[in-house]
């Protein structure tokens, strides 16, 4: 007798499902097997895109995540988050084919950044892994692939469009025939300028501070306690201090100059730097590793404070300063270049500017969300030229700070014209054409790789076509 496993035939009773084996002579039932309800099923493969397998819990993985971010998926999600799994698996073979990489260090500033998102969001570390039902560790070492898969897709979608150009004409014809009230709108945007002072540290603060940085050398040194735990306790770098002041894998360029040049000359692991004063604050360093030219450090910064009494102080300078241009006395930019503490906006006679996100652009106007939120608050009920009164910030180095604003110039919310906002239309135009070189790409990929979908996926409205074969 030969029994051929797995040969089920394809018809119920009852609700049961008949197997079958076959002898010489006959065919006989041996038993009746309860059908399984999808519902029921733990996990199975539901495609398989080229020699990729996309799981069921893949989808389910991604809905919980969606839920999380508040992320809509557009159509039915049973169909829609397969197609987008399967897709990343065409721009991640192509990756692979590419030879596009994403360094360890890469991802693992990317995740801390994500984590330390999730747990300000949350309120704490321990609501986050309660509300997860995972520990940090855990929710760091399930990110890891997920992260680094996005920046390989993004490298690759990057990649397949960086030779699209976009001219004049180009956009002058596709909004030729388009309504004007079907044109981008421009939001309400903003020019600022500002005057920073940074309030004096006193020195018996100063001294404190480094104290107490000594005092942790000497425990860790006398073997009383480890620096990550110190670094956890007590540094105030908020990116690091979770991970036990752990920066990951750093080239010089993207560290401070000073604390560079101490933390490159470190090394032996066993001892630690002595103090070393950046804009951020003072630090005391650990090495951990070399790679190349690459380092991986602990450290432990400490920010002295700021009397009330100096702070104070710097506000009545502000408040003169603004005196002195109402009189006439000199220019708010002038005063900028003269008094003004802030490198980012001295040397610009105070005008602020950043790095648009939406065009990688530098520009000196903001919408109100791009704006820091006490600067946005300042000038949100001002008139063009006029000057805000002192108030207090964070700067981007994680200061307490004095300013006063001036309101440069408002741009009314607008639908955008060729000759105000033609970047805007240039970038409307610039990515339409990129979003159709990629989908005509994922099509075309589609056509060249084995699909093979559960029967019930086979009625989905895909965005690609070629899904079924």
């Amino acid at each position: 007798m030969v029994c051929f496993l797995g040969l089920t035939a394809n018809m119920k009773a009852a609700g049961n499902r008949i197997s079958y084996f076959s002898t010489d002579d006959s065919t006989k039932v041996v038993k009746a097997e309860p059908v399984v309800p999808e519902s029921s099923v733990i996990d199975e493969v539901i495609w398989v895109v080229g020699d990729e397998p996309i799981l069921k819990s893949d989808v389910e993985a991604s809905r919980y995540q969606a839920e999380l971010e508040g992320i809509k998926w557009q159509g039915d999600p049973d169909c829609a988050i397969p197609e987008e799994i399967a897709v990343q698996k065409l721009f991640l073979h192509q990756a692979a084919i590419d030879s596009i990489e994403v360094t360890e260090s890469e991802i693992a500033n990317g995740v801390e950044q994500q984590i330390n998102y999730m747990i300000s969001q949350a309120g704490s570390r321990e609501k986050l892994e309660e509300y997860r039902r995972q520990s940090i560790s855990q929710m760091r070492e399930q990110l890891h692939d997920d992260y680094k898969n996005q920046v390989l897709v993004a490298r690759m979608r990057e990649q397949l469009v960086k030779d699209i150009t976009v001219t004049p004409a180009d956009v002058r014809a596709y909004f030729r025939n388009v309504p004007e009230d079907s044109l981008p709108y421009v939001p309400t945007e903003v020019e600022v300028e500002i005057i920073a002072r940074e309030p004096r540290v006193s020195q018996d603060e100063i001294n404190r501070v480094k104290n107490d940085l000594r005092e942790y050398t000497e425990r860790v040194t006398n073997g009383e306690t480890t620096f990550a735990t110190l670094a956890r306790l007590y540094s105030e770098d908020p990116g690091t201090a979770r991970q036990g002041g752990e920066l990951n894998y750093v080239g010089r360029g993207e560290l401070d100059p000073a604390f560079a040049n101490v933390a490159f000359n470190l090394t032996d692991p066993k001892k630690i730097s002595k103090i070393v004063e950046t804009e951020f604050g003072y630090h005391i360093i650990q090495l951990m590793d070399k790679r190349g030219d690459k380092i991986k450090v602990r450290h432990i910064l400490r920010k002295p404070q700021i009397s009330q009494e100096e702070l104070d102080l710097e506000m009545s300078r502000l408040d003169s300063i603004k005196t002195l241009i109402k009189d006439d006395k000199f220019t708010f930019e002038k005063a900028a270049s003269m008094f003004s503490d802030d490198k980012d906006t001295r040397n610009n006679h105070g005008l602020m500017a950043y790095v648009d996100q939406r065009t990688s652009m530098r520009t000196s106007r903001f919408q109100m969300k791009d704006l820091p939120t006490e600067v946005a608050r300042a000038v949100s009920s001002m008139n063009v030229g006029d000057i805000s009164e002192p108030f207090e910030m964070i700067n981007t180095k994680g200061k307490r700070v004095c300013v006063i604003a001036k309101l440069k110039n408002r741009i009314e919310g607008h639908h955008a014209t060729i000759t105000e906002d033609f970047q805007v239309m240039k970038n409307v135009v610039m990515q339409k054409r990129r979003e159709e070189v990629l989908h005509n790409w994922v099509v075309d990929k589609i056509k060249h790789t084995y699909v093979r979908m559960a029967d019930r996926y086979k009625n989905c409205n895909f965005r690609y076509e070629g899904w079924i074969k």
